[in-house]
């Protein structure tokens, strides 16, 4: 991997000019890659601008200047045959599945897992700091950026060698708990505003919350809570026990490894600094997370407030979620939100409902919300307990309709469709899963 990494970083050394056309995605993993090859192109001292996308369409691509180097972070694989059409040199860093249906030609240039003999798991974030490494060894200062994209997108259970090294380089502090965060605010703002897991009954219920800290023993200090890290290791089986009791599963599924890391100069939850990037970007406001990564004390606080507004959207729209009935099928459900749910959102509310309880392990949960005169579309799958691969199969709706734009990965992908053909995706999703049950 490293070989790869170092030749195609050698590449770009060789063809990087002072005109440089940088372009990120607008989430977590999104924007802590493109945080890690700005502080790359300004340290070689390059002319460069910067772009964070929602969804790189073919008219967003046509429109890119033709006399410049094109960086892509965290998408760009599955744009290959338009990005073909350019004449520009063009670095790719991502880790979604490729789609390559032709030869890559010469000018296109791309740092993907997937490409290599021996795949690893990895986030765009972690690939960018590898190679913003390998061209500086002064870069490993941004390891922590790394971490906090990998978080991002959720790879934190699967620790492989690489990522492991990564930890390591950005001194993260790691400690073992319940998984809910913030770890580092006091307790029962945490369990209030708690999304991911989402606690049935707790979660946006202050006067549960209460009654949950007196069942698991837990007072306060002062006038406030402790914070998850600071927990003895009694309080910690005694919350543990008493969310168990509200899951009805399991309590290893929700204890793990705390991330903390140090940030603006304190000791800040990764998770956390995963949502408020993301919180950001979902609330049309990408660049204040962008500066917040690049260490800018006034887009803090700013993030701060967006989060706050951010964290109301995603109850409000769980609440939606919980009062309505949608399409059920035996192992899918189809969650159309229309106008409900902003589009920027309804992503994150597939995951946070992904990893609770709410529906059982294996099931394919689709998410819809208006967007203008198209529908914002995201998918995703409670656990890891399927065979089946969610950017295949709304490349296959996709297809099946004519027009739309898909891309992802196995277990988290999305599309864009139009408005008109709201009730054609639904039936081809309904067919497709009827379709396979019979075929069984």
């Amino acid at each position: 991997m490293q070989e790869y990494i170092t030749q195609f970083a050698n590449t770009f050394l060789k063809k990087a000019e002072n005109k440089i056309q940088l372009i990120g995605h607008y989430d977590a993993d999104g924007i802590t890659s493109t945080a890690i090859i700005t502080k790359t192109l300004e340290r070689l001292e390059k002319n460069f601008s910067t772009k964070i996308l929602k969804q790189l369409t073919e008219k967003e691509i046509l429109s890119l200047p033709k006399d410049t180097l094109l960086i892509f972070v965290d998408m760009g694989s599955g744009s290959i045959g338009i990005l073909s059409k350019l004449k520009n040199e063009i670095f790719i860093i991502d880790h979604h599945e490729p789609n390559i249906t032709m030869a890559i030609p010469e000018n296109l240039h791309i740092l993907n897992p997937h490409l290599t003999n021996d795949y690893q798991e990895m986030c765009s974030a972690e690939l960018s700091y590898l190679f913003a490494r390998t061209i500086n060894e002064e870069n490993k200062a941004l390891a922590y950026l790394a971490v906090i994209g990998m978080i991002g997108d959720t790879m934190e259970k699967n620790i492989n060698k690489i990522r492991n090294q990564i930890i390591k380089e950005a001194d993260v502090g790691i400690k073992r708990g319940l998984l809910i965060y913030p770890s580092t605010r006091p307790l029962d703002k945490t369990l209030e505003f708690s999304s991911r897991p989402f606690i049935p009954g707790v979660t946006g219920n202050r006067n549960n919350v209460i009654e949950l800290l007196q069942e698991a023993d837990i007072g306060k200090i002062g006038k406030h809570y402790k914070a998850l890290i600071d927990l003895t290791e009694h309080e910690m089986k005694s919350l543990t026990t008493a969310i168990t009791l509200r899951f009805h599963q399991e309590a290893f599924r929700y204890i793990g490894d705390l991330y903390l890391i140090k940030f603006f100069n304190k000791i800040e939850d990764a998770r956390e600094l995963a949502a408020i990037i993301n919180a950001c970007s979902r609330m049309d406001a990408p660049e204040i997370a962008l500066l917040l990564c690049l260490g800018n004390n006034q887009a803090r606080k700013k993030a701060q407030r967006l989060y706050v507004q951010y964290r109301q959207h995603i109850i409000s729209g769980l609440k939606f979620i919980e009062k309505n009935n949608f399409i059920k099928g035996g192992e899918y459900v189809i969650i159309n939100a229309k106008n409900n749910i902003k589009d920027t959102i309804i992503g994150t509310l597939a995951s946070i409902l992904s990893f609770s309880s709410v529906y059982k392990e294996g099931t394919i949960i689709i998410t819809m919300a208006y967007t203008e005169d198209k529908i914002k579309i995201s998918t995703r799958v409670t656990g890891k307990n399927t065979n089946r691969n969610l950017k295949e199969l709304l490349d296959s709706i996709t297809l099946s309709l004519g027009r739309g734009e898909s891309g992802g990965h196995k277990y988290a992908a999305g599309c864009t469709i139009s408005i008109d053909d709201e009730q054609k995706f639904i039936d081809l999703i309904q067919r497709k899963f009827e379709y396979e049950v019979v075929k069984v």
